[in-house]
């Protein structure tokens, strides 16, 4: 219930309350309805507490990084669903990032499965490459797993899905708050350099270790050229495939 204050003053009214404000004025015998700015909304002290506490707030955001404002309006329910987004996302692009240089690397190799020769070049068309007798599995797979999660209790730790085949998971809260942070800091970071990955390999259709050594041997030729002309001796050209990068 809104807890409502009423003050008079001279002729005019004014009625203030915790979400809207409206003054009411007397003008020449009649009251006109003036409605003044509202306070954007602030999180509840609940909510923000709640998050500040959990794992990955660190530097150099040691408060609650929220630039777009979403706790403003979020409840804790809605804090835990985004944080298990966050979780799931993160470990997709670790291993996104992984198979990415992993199956650009080893795509030549004899021992490696590669569907008889049909998978090579850069990693974002090795989805279409890949023929019947994988993506099954893996969907149905995945249906199991997100099941799983879906039906899990209100109780459920985000991201704690029971699988921990190493016994890896520490039983000090303290300890399993720091191995959660560095989980989702590595998933951060996967996250955007899945998208590098991604961005790059589309614009210039290169794989992401070719890439990089193009551009070694680009910076070498270039310092080169310094050299050469600090000595006036002819300067190497570059390579048709290095000019452009």
């Amino acid at each position: 219930m809104l807890s409502n204050v009423v003050s008079r003053k001279g002729s005019g009214l004014r009625q203030t309350s915790a979400r809207t404000s409206v003054a009411v004025k007397s003008v020449s015998g009649r009251r006109t309805a003036v409605a003044e700015p509202v306070a954007a909304p602030v999180a509840s002290e609940d909510v923000f507490a709640y998050t500040k506490n959990m794992p990955g707030v660190t530097a150099p955001f040691e408060g609650v990084f929220d630039p777009a404002g979403f706790l403003a309006t979020a409840s804790v329910k809605d804090v835990r669903r985004w944080r298990e987004s966050e979780i799931t996302h993160g470990r997709v692009a670790m291993l996104a990032a992984l198979g990415f240089i992993v199956g650009e690397q080893l795509q030549d190799f004899p021992l490696f499965f590669n569907w008889d020769g049909r998978v090579s070049g850069p990693a974002i068309y090795h989805f279409q490459q890949i023929g019947q007798g994988f993506w099954e599995p893996l969907l149905i797979a995945i249906g199991v797993a997100e099941s799983y999660r879906i039906l899990n209790k209100d109780d459920y730790e985000p991201g704690d899905l029971g699988f921990d085949p190493l016994g890896l998971k520490p039983t000090d809260p303290e300890e399993l708050k720091v191995m959660q942070t560095k989980e989702l800091n590595n998933g951060r970071l996967a996250m955007i350099a899945i998208a590098a990955f991604v961005a790059q390999e589309l614009v210039e259709q290169t794989e992401i270790f070719e890439h990089l050594a193009l551009r070694f041997e680009k910076e070498a030729i270039l310092e080169l050229d310094d050299i050469e002309r600090d000595l006036g001796l002819p300067v190497t050209p570059l390579p048709d495939n290095l000019k452009n990068l």
